[in-house]
């Protein structure tokens, strides 16, 4: 699996999914230019973004791939943040990752539809992480990403069984998290590190104490998760 050191920043990510794009700017030769975007996690932690060739951004990035991602907490002064700089490279529009994409941001199925927009991976050389007063890191871009595991192949299935049959479990999920028992309850992804749920409005993201990498693994960790929510 990846670095220890680097998971931190990749959950982050998998929890946030709103952050600023650093591009080369085209318009201002030699200034970098930060736009808000919203971006998503793929199974093995590759940032995906859906852009407009008509952005500014996305004409920076035509010129020159190179670009860096900055996502934080709630608190951007005390709170977590992490930086990861890249490469940008097309994403086919059928891919797992851009399925991942619309199921958690389900708004922007509508722009997805338009001819200019496509989806773009950030793949990355190097991250800078922040967790608060003296955990400060830097890590390789492979050390973030996740390599290939059985578990990415059997994503459809997971999340097809659990909605079909284990909806009352995930009510629990969702009750231990937010207190209150959700009408409507839905899974969405999962991954090695962990699993997104829909829960009437809310979107939630449920950690594994540590990667798994089949569906075994992820299997005893819902099962874990359940007994220790029906326990308090």
């Amino acid at each position: 699996m990846t670095d220890d050191h680097a998971r931190p920043g990749r959950l982050l990510l998998r929890r946030t999914h709103r952050g600023v794009l650093s591009t080369f700017s085209t318009r201002f030769e030699g200034f970098p230019y930060g736009s808000a975007v919203p971006f998503v996690l793929d199974a093995r932690g590759y940032p995906i973004l859906l852009v407009s060739r008509l952005a500014a951004h996305t004409q920076d990035m035509l010129r020159n791939p190179s670009a860096s991602l900055t996502a934080h907490g709630d608190d951007v002064v005390t709170g977590a943040r992490l930086t990861l700089m890249g490469r940008v490279n097309e994403v086919d529009r059928a891919s797992p990752a851009a399925r991942r994409y619309l199921a958690l941001l389900p708004e922007a199925e509508v722009y997805a539809g338009f001819g200019d927009f496509g989806f773009l991976r950030l793949e990355p050389v190097a991250g800078h992480y922040v967790g608060g007063f003296g955990d400060i890191r830097w890590f390789d871009g492979a050390d973030y990403i996740l390599p290939a595991a059985p578990l990415d192949d059997r994503e459809d299935d997971i999340v097809g069984h659990m909605n079909e049959d284990h909806v009352d479990t995930m009510r629990t999920y969702c009750s231990g998290r937010l207190g209150a028992t959700p009408d409507a309850v839905k899974m969405l992804c999962v991954d090695a590190d962990g699993f997104d749920l829909r829960a009437d409005d809310a979107l939630l993201r449920f950690e594994f104490p540590e990667p798994v990498t089949d569906a075994e693994g992820a299997r005893l960790q819902f099962i874990r998760m359940a007994r220790e929510c029906r326990t308090g």
